[in-house]
């Protein structure tokens, strides 16, 4: 047995492939994650590529689909790993209700804490148990949460969950009003973070009153005579909040007088909800066959392969019964995944847009989803896929049919990203934090320099004009290449950064280099250029041989060139940020910028490709020093077949781009200096130069005193037992004045 099964329960079967692949011990990332997602929480993960991340989640997802697959075709109830929310509703004591509530509210395990982070519109849950005909009854809430705001009441079950705002319910909220029919009015006070309200529900007066930290707020309602036969459930409602209910299962503050807890009710006054799961015996029959037990959302072609590969690698020991796997991207035919789909599948790993396609279509059923992972989160997000995350959140089920609830995973580069906080918030059930990146920093192992491109003092640009082929963008823009205008310098820039990209790679004598350029246009044109130096996919002795890598390419190139550039069949890969995601290559020694990323934190991911398992790297940016018009597309066709050069605020799909700003910004956001240099590309001397090999493991110098040191070290020692010596001999002889003067 190894470390995956004995420390963190991972299966015997999974442990023995992770043993296999060479993985002796978990990874930090892995050890914190796993444990929780095999505990059925949420988890929030920021780790870089090559820490284990992708085994993180997929090694949990991976067990828990298989024991419940093994579950069904056993005929077991529940799960062998994972929460039991099933018997949630057949608990004794009264809990807030898992299959009653608003799909924005999350009831924790305990099923008395709850939370909503929707700050637009309430989220609400009723109790388990409710009460009927006669007696006094009380229940509580204490709000945990500083900025939202909570109500507390009572409703029948056919009444809403936005407490109040019918004639079933009501309540009494944080702003001091009560509330029924859609009518609010003043009453009692306000309360908020650590305030404990409660509620009383007289069925002998039919009446309701409010309790706010032991002090009783009057008389709020009387009860209809139409409502007085049913059974009244306590309420909770919440916008952006966090509270906690005591239902009698800890002392309450104040308990009115011959008031009980719903608990505490005689037998024929309690009355069980009949809001609840289906049940658990679900047979493999009633789940669809195109109806997944995961999702997991990448935000490239490549990255989906690469988990998809790990999967099918893990279970290489997992059978009776195997997970069914699926990769869903993309470039190819539609007609053989919907095909696999229509067989039946239980884990997909997908790119957006053709799982939106899918989906859409009806060819993807959302209604036994256990997990959704969103991996390369920040990533996702910075596509614009944030609208069709939530929208397929809401479509999946808080609980499933079987009684679990839906898990949510979110992998990003950094848990500091606003919008992936946002998001988080938004859908998350009381994430987990797994944090073992911090706040961005350059690795040591990372030599990082930018070189200017100034296209003032450096006119070479106007003998090589007709020699690179550029982005087009002042395509319709008279250039006049004797002048200095603001559009020939933009120009000049384009037709610099392709020659000292050429210079670079002769300077530093670069056999392996990852490119980033910023558009798929520029990848393909930095292509061109390369194969007209003599480069190339097929010349791959060549000093500029290379391939390509970006979302216009087809997958199967785009895998063919990424395995080509892996294997070193070629030297360079040229690609953009979004088909970068996930690649890690191990031993790659340089990275070229060939413009800095807008994100601040994508030249981070950039330059983290170079410096790994303790080898050096350098990365070098070539940054303008003017401004540069680049394309920025906000037509629908995302520039395919796109000529509009107008600025964006032209209606175009081109804006100004200011490369110095950008650099000044990850300056700040890393709290260092960046190196520079010019064309001549001589890199400032520092404790890099001249004493590591980019690609190598760098090597450990003994300090010159150590030789010094070893030298001295018999005398140092020699002087220690003189010390030692002395030292004895004086307690020697205070001890025997002591015994003669006592003698």
């Amino acid at each position: 047995m190894n470390a995956f099964e004995t420390e963190l329960g991972v299966l015997s079967e999974i442990a023995k492939a992770v043993d296999e692949m060479g993985w002796l011990l978990p990874t930090d990332v892995q050890s914190e994650a796993i444990p929780m997602i095999l505990g059925g929480g949420d988890v929030l993960m920021a780790a870089e590529t090559g820490s284990g991340k992708t085994g993180a989640f997929c090694l949990p997802i991976l067990q828990i689909v298989h024991e419940t697959l093994r579950d069904i075709q056993e005929g077991n109830k529940g799960p062998r790993t994972g929460t039991q929310a099933s018997s949630h509703n057949e608990s004794k004591s009264v809990q807030l209700n898992l299959y009653d509530r608003s799909h924005g509210l999350a009831i924790d395990a305990d099923g008395f804490t709850c939370q909503s982070r929707d700050q637009r519109q309430w989220n609400g849950a009723r109790s388990t148990k409710g009460v009927k005909g006669n007696g006094r009854y009380y229940f509580e809430i204490t709000q945990t949460d500083p900025n939202g705001i909570a109500r507390i009441g009572w409703s029948v079950s056919s009444a809403p969950l936005d407490l109040g705002t019918d004639n079933q319910g009501f309540g009494y909220g944080g702003t001091g009003k009560k509330s029924f029919a859609k009518q609010f009015d003043d009453y009692g006070e306000t309360f908020g973070v650590n305030d404990t309200v409660g509620s009383l529900l007289d069925l002998d007066l039919m009446k309701i009153r409010f309790f706010k930290n032991g002090k009783d707020l009057g008389h709020a309602f009387d009860i209809p005579r139409p409502l007085q036969e049913n059974a009244f459930f306590a309420h909770v409602c919440l916008k952006s909040c966090d509270i906690r209910a005591n239902f009698g299962a800890e002392p309450f503050k104040t308990t009115p007088n011959g008031a009980v807890s719903i608990d505490n009710a005689p037998k024929e006054c309690l009355v069980q909800s009949q809001i609840k799961g289906i049940g658990e015996n679900v047979t493999a029959k009633k789940r669809p066959s195109n109806a997944p037990l995961a999702i997991i959302m990448e935000p490239s072609r490549e990255l989906a392969q690469q988990t998809s590969n790990q999967i099918k690698v893990f279970q290489k020991y997992l059978n009776n019964p195997r997970v069914r796997e699926l990769v869903i991207i993309g470039g190819v035919a539609i007609g053989e995944q919907i095909r696999v789909l229509r067989e039946g599948i239980d884990i997909i790993v997908a790119t957006p847009g053709r799982l939106d396609e899918l989906i859409s279509g009806g060819e993807i059923d959302l209604t036994h989803m256990r997990f959704f992972i969103l991996d390369e989160a920040d990533g996702l997000l910075s596509q614009g896929y944030k609208d069709l995350i939530t929208r397929l959140h809401q479509r999946m089920p808080s609980v499933t049919l079987d009684g679990k609830r839906l898990q949510m995973i979110v992998c990003s580069a950094t848990l500091h990203n606003f919008d992936v906080k946002k998001l988080a918030d938004a859908i998350m059930h009381f994430p987990t934090w797994v944090d073992l990146k911090g706040e961005d920093a350059v690795p040591e192992t990372v030599h990082h320099v930018v070189c200017l491109v100034d296209a003032k003092k450096n006119t070479l640009w106007r003998a090589l004009r007709n020699h690179i082929k550029t982005d087009d963008v002042h395509l319709n823009d008279e250039l006049n290449f004797q002048s200095e205008s603001k559009e020939t310098l933009s120009e000049a820039i384009k037709i610099l950064k392709g020659e000292y990209c050429l210079q670079t790679i002769d300077k530093f004598k670069m056999d392996r280099a990852l490119i980033f350029c910023r558009t798929k246009l520029d990848c393909d044109n930095l292509e061109r250029y390369f194969i007209k130096q003599g480069g190339g996919p097929k010349s791959n002795k060549h000093r500029l041989s290379c391939v390509c890598l970006h979302a216009d390419r087809n997958p199967d190139e785009r895998q063919r060139n990424l395995e080509r550039f892996k294997a070193n069949d070629v030297r360079f890969l040229i690609c953009t940020d979004v088909a970068a995601r996930g690649i890690d290559v191990s031993g790659l020694p340089f990275v070229i910028n060939m413009t800095l990323p807008d994100e601040k934190e994508n030249y981070i991911h950039r330059i983290g490709r170079v410096g790994r398992a303790d080898r050096m790297g350098l990365a070098i940016s070539f940054v303008s020093t003017v401004p540069e018009k680049v394309w920025y597309h906000t037509c629908q066709s995302k520039g395919k077949n796109c000529h509009n050069t107008a600025l964006v605020a032209q209606n175009g799909c081109c804006k100004w781009y200011t490369e110095m700003t950008y650099l000044a910004d990850i300056e700040e956001h890393l709290g260092v200096t960046i190196s520079q240099t010019d064309e001549k590309l001589d890199i400032p001397v520092d404790e890099f130069d001249g004493k590591v090999v980019y690609g190598e493991r760098r090597k450990k110098e003994i300090p010159a005193s150590q030789g010094h040191v070893d030298t001295l070290a018999p005398t140092v020692q020699e002087l220690v037992a003189l010390e030692k010596r002395v030292q004895t001999s004086f307690f020697a002889l205070h001890n025997c004045r002591n015994i003669m003067a006592t003698s």
